[in-house]
């Protein structure tokens, strides 16, 4: 992930465009209104991803602040948004 600024987060996808790794790869510490993930926090190699992705599927996708849900809302293309190297 060299010189490349990470906007979606690694464990849902949710994109506000906003960095949640800046462009050195450092964690920004933001909390996913999705699936409430802090950016740095048990995200830095992929199967804790994996296994917190898992954990959030699981207890049936449910997103940490609502009001920040899309009324078109669509689990497929946000999980998509994840850099392919952490899926």
């Amino acid at each position: 992930m060299d010189d490349k600024i990470e906007t979606a987060c690694r464990i849902c996808g949710y994109d506000d465009g906003d960095a949640v790794f800046n462009e050195y790869g450092a964690p920004q510490y933001v909390i996913c209104p999705c699936c409430y993930n802090e950016s740095g926090i048990g995200d830095d190699n992929v199967s804790q991803v994996r296994e917190l992705r898992g954990y959030w599927v699981a207890s049936g996708v449910l997103w940490h602040d609502p009001k920040f849900r899309p009324a078109d809302w669509d689990l497929v293309k946000q999980l998509a948004n994840i850099p392919p190297e952490w899926r």
